[in-house]
């Protein structure tokens, strides 16, 4: 009913309420400014006059004090009204200062200022009573006492009153603000307002029983049995019920600190953990619904770790991403086909066992070595595979990349020591279409068109013309200076109608290297 009753004031008021807010909860302090002479007037017996006296006085201060806080608040809001005022809301700077001005402010007004009230109410109307009340100079020390503990409750409401009353803003800000992942704002932790609001509550109540159940306390000794009674109150707020505060407030925080503990080993990317459900309360479902979100991430990650085995990682990550689009998209990319020579000969002689290790102990060789170079690939065609430079990841220098990876493939496999089995490559670049082709609940995230079926033909050119690799006069005119090229004339392909030129990389090997040296 409160927050309801709030947010329909923030809507009427807009940048005004954070003002009128603060304004109107801080009337507070005439209550308990009264409240407080009500206490004293149980503990002092002096004329009517005196009192009516002494309350004009202590209002009047405190009006005074109200007064000069509004138009500190009104300082410290500036932000907020700033925000709220806006026609460019979406602004992260300044719906990011007003989110910290919203949040900060209760502690902000607690700690700057906590003197206002002692300087401008307390000092004084403590002297005031004094003389007014016609006392003994030491009874300016009950007074002050008094006046302090009705400052402390009064600080303590006003925190919290701040707290309620900037929740409107607070969720009106985070709708245009990106999900928080830390608050990295200063706030009174729930540990020091449990325990500073539930001792001061029974300090007062100590205060006003001790008044009302002793006889003899409205007499001209009643300063020393005000300062008696203060200090009986303090030491039974801060024996037994302060006893009761901290196991209240471990009976909280325990379980908050367990959230906490899980929530950092989730951030550091451990789904294993799950906390202890310890209570039945709301604690507890909370704690139970934290096990249950883990669970389900653990899930996620299984499959985003199953996509990254059986997918290119970084096709995974963006099948899993906010910008996927499964339509497709057409974009100019360079192929990479690789393929195993002699591979039939090979397979019929070895055995089944022996064909996989070794497939799959040159593909250890190859894909890290596409990876490195910002491609992925796209799919594995029983001894071949087909690599993808340029989508989804754009690359300028797509060709660039594709050639130099085809480069250092054949010079692992096919002139290094590693007794892998032998492979041609082909390259060629062109305008494909990338998305996700299938039906039936099954897709794959591919690319099609002429392009892909030209660098499997080029790869087959490979064998005619004796080379480790080979790339058409499309992926030519894309390479940069850095890459050389030799012409290896044109060449009629299956499925093409007119010839392709084709091209061989200069490439320093390294029996040449070692001869130079």
């Amino acid at each position: 009913m409160v927050q309801r009753s709030l947010a329909w004031l923030y809507r009427r008021l807009g940048s005004h309420y954070p003002v009128v807010y603060i304004a109107l909860e801080i009337q507070s302090a005439w209550l308990i400014s009264l409240g407080t002479l009500g206490i004293f007037s149980l503990y002092y017996e002096a004329p009517f006059s005196e009192f009516a006296l002494q309350a004009a006085v202590v209002l009047g201060l405190t009006g005074l004090a109200i007064l000069v806080a509004v138009i500190r608040h009104a300082r410290y809001v500036r932000p907020l009204k700033r925000w709220i005022a806006s026609a460019d809301r979406d602004d992260p700077q300044l719906a990011g200062e007003a989110w910290a001005t919203a949040v900060g402010l209760p502690l902000r007004v607690t700690s700057k200022d906590m003197k206002l009230p002692i300087v401008t109410v307390a000092l004084p109307g403590s002297i005031a009573a004094v003389f007014i009340l016609d006392t003994s100079a030491l009874a300016f020390f009950p007074f002050f006492a008094g006046a302090m503990i009705a400052i402390g409750y009064a600080s303590v409401l006003h925190y919290f009153a701040l707290e309620t009353g900037m929740r409107p803003v607070l969720v009106d800000i985070n709708r245009v603000l990106p999900p928080r992942l830390r608050t990295e704002t200063r706030a009174l932790p729930l540990r020091f307002k449990l325990m500073a609001a539930l001792p001061m509550i029974n300090i007062i109540t100590g205060l006003v029983a001790a008044a009302l159940s002793t006889t003899d306390s409205a007499t001209a000794g009643g300063g020393a049995s005000l300062g008696l009674d203060v200090l009986i109150a303090i030491g039974v707020a801060f024996t037994i019920s302060f006893e009761l505060t901290v196991l209240l407030t471990k009976s909280i925080l325990r379980p908050i600190e367990d959230l906490q503990k899980g929530i950092e080993a989730v951030r550091e990317g451990r789904y294993d953990v799950s906390i202890p459900v310890t209570t039945a309360d709301e604690l507890g479902e909370l704690s139970a619904g934290f096990n249950q979100m883990v669970k389900g991430l653990a899930e996620r990650e299984k499959i985003r770790e199953a996509f990254g085995t059986y997918l290119d990682r970084e096709v995974a990550e963006y099948i899993l991403s906010e910008s996927f689009s499964p339509e497709g998209f057409e974009v100019d990319v360079s192929l990479l086909f690789c393929d195993v020579r002699d591979f039939t000969g090979f397979a019929a002689e070895a055995e089944a066992p022996e064909v996989v290790a070794r497939l799959n102990e040159l593909f250890e060789t190859i894909v890290p070595i596409i990876g490195r170079q910002g491609g992925h690939v796209d799919k594995f065609v029983g001894d071949g595979l087909l690599a993808v430079f340029g989508a989804p990841e754009p690359y300028p220098d797509h060709a660039d990349r594709a050639v130099r990876a085809a480069v250092e493939i054949a010079e692992r496999v096919n002139h290094g020591d590693s007794g892998l089995l032998a492979v041609g490559i082909g390259v060629n670049s062109g305008r494909v279409v990338a998305g996700s082709i299938g039906g039936a609940g099954r897709l794959n995230f591919s690319v099609i068109g002429d392009a892909v079926n030209v660098a499997a033909r080029v790869e087959a050119a490979t064998r005619e013309l004796d080379e480790d690799v080979l790339f058409t006069a499309e992926t030519r005119k894309r390479l940069s200076e850095a890459v050389e090229a030799r012409p290896r004339g044109s060449h009629e392909l299956r499925g093409r109608e007119e010839p392709v030129e084709l091209f061989a990389p200069v490439v320093e090997t390294r029996e040449h290297a070692i001869a130079d040296g």
